[in-house]
């Protein structure tokens, strides 16, 4: 049936006279029907047709990559400070735990640079000291572990060591007399040893501030002994160099606070020699320029507690003469303003501990003094009271390391005046004692580093006169032992650690 179908209609297709392209497509359509089918018999059925082409898969979007998982939190880390208290100068190097370095430069609050987390320790230490040796630093609540708050309680405080020997000259005996100081009393006791020998009278000692080396100006051989101290016991040993010659009428020598360099005025030389110590031996060296011009007849030289400048009392100018230091050299160099007026016959001039104050004892216009001093430049200034009343002759002036008393020893009173110190502008006020009792013709007068003990040298009476201070008022009270035997005309006493 199916054949006889196709026949048939082609037949008609080609009697119309032009295929139908319909019709072309059928026979195509069902020739290839035929021959999908294939087989012989007469029971051949159809093949199935082939399936149609699945259509293109589209491509697959890409997978974006996941996110990377959120670091876990850090640690909490805090610092480790505290606060500095009594610095003077530079060189103060912190350290914690033996590798974080810190350079401290000026009191108040400092934090070291490393932060440390909770639970771990610190251990804060003083690298190196200030350069400036007379006081020493050192640390409280400087050990610990970190709990979850910064450390601000390390405490540094720098202060002047106590002073464990005393020294005094017995001028018509050429020697030096060595002394132990009492820890708690302040008494002094004698050195079971041979009086030292110096040069010919001798009225000035120095003590260099690591407590090492002493000096002693003989005005009469024009010259300077030194001696090394044995740290333990304060024994006094020559050193073997030579003494050192000096100018006309040595009178006063000091050392410089980073012990490097030592000053001597010359009275009536009308100059201050200037010396080099060697840091390992003590010995002395006359500087490059050895000398620099005083004033007439200068009688006592004293150096700032930062060690930048140097003040000199000139008796027969009635005036001070101010240096610049140089922190290299030791070099002084006359101020811009070279001299500043006094009182009549200035004798003894001393710097208050805070380096901003400064007062000469008047020795025939029975007064003191006082001078504030410009910060950058050393200058000295009257204050808006340039003077206060002293006793009769006062020879010598000292300030408490507090900065909040000061004495004057009175020669012809034989007696100490006493002053409370204005914190803010040096002021000077006496006491409602004004004066407490001395020896005969008192000519010098030390108060010891901790601020707890004064020595008055007596220079008719052959003896020092000790008194305790009281720490809130000032105050001086005799020791139970008020006086100890001294040389033959002693002229001063010098205090050491």
């Amino acid at each position: 049936m199916f054949k006889l179908f196709m026949r048939r209609t082609a037949a008609a297709l080609l009697s119309s006279g032009r295929p139908s392209r319909i019709g072309w497509t059928l026979i195509a359509s069902a020739t290839f029907a035929i021959a999908a089918c294939g087989g012989g018999g007469s029971g051949g059925s159809l093949s199935p047709l082939p399936a149609a082409p699945a259509a293109p898969t589209a491509p697959a979007a890409p997978v974006a990559p996941a996110a990377p998982a959120a670091p876990a939190p850090s640690a909490p880390i805090y610092t480790v400070g505290g606060s500095v208290t009594g610095l003077l100068g530079t060189g103060l190097v912190l350290q914690n735990n033996a590798g974080d370095d810190l350079a401290i430069t000026a009191n108040g609050s400092f934090s070291f640079g490393s932060a440390l987390p909770s639970g771990a320790n610190y251990a804060v230490t003083v690298k190196s000291q200030s350069k400036i040796l007379t006081r020493v630093c050192t640390v409280s609540n400087g050990a610990g572990t970190v709990a979850d708050a910064t450390v601000t309680n390390v405490a540094v405080t720098c202060a002047a060591p106590a002073a464990r020997f005393a020294y005094s000259e017995d001028y018509v005996g050429n020697t030096l007399l060595a002394f132990t100081i009492d820890a708690s009393t302040g008494a002094l006791s004698r050195i079971p040893t041979p009086a030292v020998v110096t040069g010919n009278s001798p009225v000035s000692i120095a003590v260099d501030p690591t407590g090492r080396f002493a000096y002693v100006v003989n005005g009469g051989s024009r010259n300077v002994s030194a001696y090394t101290i044995d740290v333990s016991t304060g024994v006094l040993s020559p050193m073997a160099a030579p003494a050192v010659a000096t100018e006309n009428s040595p009178t006063s020598i000091t050392v410089d606070p980073t012990g490097r360099f030592a000053y001597l005025a010359n009275t009536f030389s009308n100059n201050v020699s200037a010396y080099t110590i060697d840091a390992s031996t003590g010995a002395l060296s006359p500087m490059a320029t050895p000398t620099v011009a005083a004033g007439t007849r200068p009688n006592s030289i004293t150096v700032d507690p930062t060690g930048r400048f140097a003040y000199v009392a000139n008796n027969g100018d009635n005036n001070v003469s101010a240096y610049t230091i140089d922190a290299s050299t030791g070099a002084l160099s006359p101020m811009a303003t070279p001299t500043v007026p006094a009182g009549s016959f200035p004798v003894s001039i001393a710097v208050d501990p805070t380096g901003r104050f400064a007062y000469v004892t008047n020795l025939t216009s029975n007064d003191v003094s006082t001078y504030t001093i410009e910060a950058s430049t050393g200058a000295l200034s009257p204050m808006a009271t340039p003077t206060v009343p002293a006793g009769s002759f006062p020879t010598s002036i000292a300030v408490d390391p507090t900065g909040r008393f000061a004495y004057v020893a009175n020669y012809i009173s034989s007696s100490v005046s006493i002053y409370t110190i204005d914190a803010s502008t040096g002021a000077l006020s006496l006491m409602a004692t004004q004066t407490v009792a001395a020896g005969g013709v008192p000519v010098c007068i030390t108060v010891d580093p901790t601020g707890r003990f004064a020595y008055v040298v007596n220079g008719l009476t052959n003896n020092v006169s000790a008194y305790t201070i009281d720490a809130s008022t000032g105050a001086l009270n005799p020791m139970a032992t008020p006086t100890v035997a001294l040389g033959n005309n002693p002229q001063s006493v010098v205090l050491s650690r």
